[in-house]
């Protein structure tokens, strides 16, 4: 269960184009700055770069980003106490593992620990991949099945879940 006294995790979770990541830079920055942006996109393509370029361009003065495409448990532990923090996102996070052929569940297990003891407001963003089609191949089921379960460990010790859609936060939790 969370530490209340040091710290809030929220998780926002929704579709591709949903709004999560502008949702959750507004709560991030309600807060006083520094703000910590924890990126786990990694830049593959041209296509990528300019996902990542538009995300880097709503970030104004007061954000600090910090690349973690693979360990991010150790960017979490590395954080200031009391210092607002985004990460964005887990799915891309769980993807690296996946390709990299990691231990996924030891991995997930890692983050969430982690995630159970916020030392600051911590918002955590993250894509509901599983109310799709099934997947027509054992590596996309994998994914989209470690995923869902991620979700639920996160949500289960996040103080709160948004559900974004179409733009608009829904609150789960």
């Amino acid at each position: 269960m969370p530490d209340r006294a040091k710290g809030r995790l929220t998780l926002i979770i929704g579709g591709a184009r949903s709004g999560k990541s502008a949702h959750a830079e507004t709560l991030a920055t309600a807060g006083p700055s520094p703000w910590t942006y924890i990126a786990t996109a990694q830049a593959y393509d041209d296509e990528m770069r300019e996902r990542i370029a538009l995300h880097c361009s709503r970030r104004g003065e007061g954000w600090v980003t910090v690349d973690a495409p693979l360990d991010l448990v150790a960017a979490i532990e590395a954080l200031p106490e009391h210092q607002p923090v985004l990460i964005d996102c887990l799915t891309l996070w769980l993807t690296n593992h996946v390709l990299a052929e990691h231990d996924i569940e030891a991995e997930c297990r890692r983050l969430t620990d982690i995630l159970s003891r916020p030392r600051g407001p911590w918002f955590v963003v993250s894509n509901e991949v599983g109310l799709g089609i099934v997947p027509d191949n054992a590596l996309a089921r994998r994914f989209r099945d470690a995923a869902g379960r991620l979700n639920q460990q996160v949500a289960a010790v996040a103080d709160s879940v948004l559900m974004m859609v179409a733009g608009l936060p829904l609150k789960v939790k």
